[in-house]
Formats: structure tokens, sequence, C-alpha cells
């Protein structure tokens, strides 16, 4: 385990050096691996456990969008595609990566087909940390373990086939077999992570969601929206604003910010562009740490969870949240926003 420092704080992570994936192999080789939900992490860590050696079987409802896609993606029926029930009797890793709700409403069946000394993984620490709500309660005798990409699916896969690593989180919940360490460790590695920070399933799902609701995406689409109108509400025009607010930023800062951090950014702009930036950076931080205070609270509290398991369980929540999605879709920042991707030159 090596020793990093982070700013004065020492941590304890697991690099891919330490543990090669090599090392990685040979701890799970007996092992079958069952990805149940092929949704937003299914695919990225399946296809990348494949691709990397391990044994490894996909479980899905039949019937499905989610189902078809597998198929696509080479999971044959039969052979490593099964239905949630026959996959998770298959398996001795069963990682659980259906949606928060879709791993309530499959709990009892993938519950009765977990025997003594298999491992149960999740990627986010929904289900157990708030089980008074989900009733997601592991079995004693299994190993309950986490590995949580920092980023979709989607990305784990396409900085895998780069041949890079997306960072990750890992806890163990419960050892009940003495191996958890290193199962989830192998795991975490199998699945492309570029190196492991450990955590607790409490705290992973506490900085999770209030990260989504965060900065990640709900105070980011915020922002946006808020400087789009006003600079709409001054006189500048759509294509004007959009590029301000959102093309600047994503298409040109913040790859540089993810390279070499805010310091060089502010070193490497105009002294007007720094100036402004160092000054209003502690307004920004005065205005919006309290709201970040109050939805740690709510995370904390579980109001959080109570809304998401309520919401997601109504019969009408797809065409709610559909009808969410087409106010944003159809926005004028966003329609906008269709219409410059389209301009970007790798695109003509």
């Amino acid at each position: 385990m090596a020793q990093l420092n982070f700013g004065g704080v020492t941590e304890n992570v697991i690099t891919r050096e330490e543990f090669p994936l090599a090392k990685a192999r040979e701890v799970l080789k007996n092992e079958t691996i069952a990805v149940i939900g092929y949704g937003v992490q299914g695919p990225g860590q399946s296809l990348n456990l494949k691709d990397n050696g391990f044994n490894v079987i996909v479980g899905q409802r039949k019937n499905s969008k989610t189902w078809d896609k597998a198929v696509a993606d080479g999971w044959v029926p039969g052979e490593t595609l099964f239905d949630i029930d026959e996959a998770s009797k298959r398996a001795t890793i069963v990682q659980y990566l259906l949606s928060d709700a879709g791993q309530i409403q499959a709990w009892e069946t993938v519950k009765n087909n977990l025997n003594a000394g298999d491992a149960l993984y999740f990627s986010h620490g929904f289900g157990v940390t708030f089980n008074e709500q989900t009733g997601i309660i592991p079995p004693k005798d299994v190993d309950v373990i986490l590995v949580a990409p920092k980023g979709s699916g989607t990305s784990l896969r396409r900085m895998f086939l780069a041949g890079k690593g997306l960072n990750s989180s890992y806890a163990i919940y419960q050892d009940a077999t003495g191996r958890a360490k290193e199962r989830v460790t192998a795991l975490g590695i199998g699945v492309g992570s570029g190196y492991l920070f450990e955590t607790d399933f409490k705290k992973e799902v506490y900085s999770d969601l209030t990260g989504e609701r965060g900065i990640l995406m709900g105070a980011l689409a915020g922002v946006f929206e808020a400087q789009y109108n006003v600079l709409r509400k001054n006189g500048h025009s759509p294509s004007e604003a959009f590029n301000e607010t959102v093309e600047e930023l994503t298409q040109s800062l913040m790859p540089l910010v993810a390279e070499n951090g805010m310091d060089w950014m502010y070193a490497n702009t105009s002294v007007t562009a720094q100036r402004g930036a160092l000054d209003w950076r502690h307004k920004f931080r005065a205005a919006t740490e309290p709201v970040f205070d109050e939805l740690y609270s709510s995370v904390a509290s579980g109001k959080e969870a109570e809304r998401v398991i309520s919401s997601s369980s109504q019969a009408d929540y797809r065409d709610k949240l559909e009808a969410e999605l087409k106010e944003i879709r159809e926005s004028e920042m966003w329609q906008t926003g269709a219409v410059v991707r389209k301009l970007r030159p790798e695109n003509n």
C-alpha cells in the first residue's frame, strides 16, 4: 500500500504498480463474477473485466433495452448473459450494479442466491447505508465490498480503451471469509481503476449524493443557467452566452485544470482574468457554502434517500422524469448547445 501526501494529509492508496493485473487475476482465478445490471456502470465494468481476462457473466432483465444492449456488446444469451436469477445463482461474486430503485426490487432474488463465502459487491453505498428504507441487509456469511469509480461507466470504459484508469474508492462493509481485502482490491484493479483510495459505505454515499446534487450536476446546471440568463437579459446573443458559459469551460479550461490544477490555470491567463477570478472566487464560495452545508445535512439525515425511493417507486416516475428532462433539453440554452456542438471541427 502506497502512502501519498495530499497537502499535508497522508493517505494510503493502492496503485496498479503494487497490485498488478496479473496478481488480480490470480486472486480471482476460481471466481465467477456476475455483473447484475447493464445500465450506468454495468457495461463499463463488465467489459473491462472481460477484456482483462476475468470470468464474467451478466445478469439483466429479459425483454429490456439493456438486455438488447448487452447482446449488442457481445454478451451471449445462455452462455454469458442470463436473467438476474440465473446469473446470481452461477456467481461467487455478485456485482450488484442495478439502479438504487432496481436493487430494492431485485433484492430478494439476489439474496436468496447468495451462498456462504460469496461476495456481494456494490459501486454505491446507498442500499446498505439506508437499509432501513431499502431493506437491503446482506447475510452475515458473505463478504460485502464496494468499488466506486469516480465517474460514469462510459468514462470508465473510454479511459480503459485509451490505456488509462479512472480513480475509484473502495470499502469493506463485511469480511466474512478473510479474503474481502484481496477480493475488493483485485476487482478494483480489474474494472480499470487508476488507483484505489479507502472509504466506507456511509462516507461513499454521503460524498456521492452531495457531489451529484452539488458541483458535479445540480450546482453546475444551476450556475450555467444563472450566468446564461444574466448574459441574455443584458443583450448578449444565445451563441455568445452559451460559449462564454459552457463551451469555453468544458472544451478549453476544464481539461487544462484536470491536467495541471487551478493554480496553473490562474497563472496562465491574462491579468484581467486572474484578478477577476481571484477576487470573485471568495464571493462565490461564501454564497454557496451554506447551500452545501444544507445539502450535506439533507443527505446525512436520510431525507435525500427517502425522496429518491419515494419518487422512483411511483408508477408515473418515468413520465415525470421525461417532462423534466424535456424542459432542460428544449430550453434556449441547451438548444443553443446542440447547435454549437454540431459546429465543432471534429463534427464537420
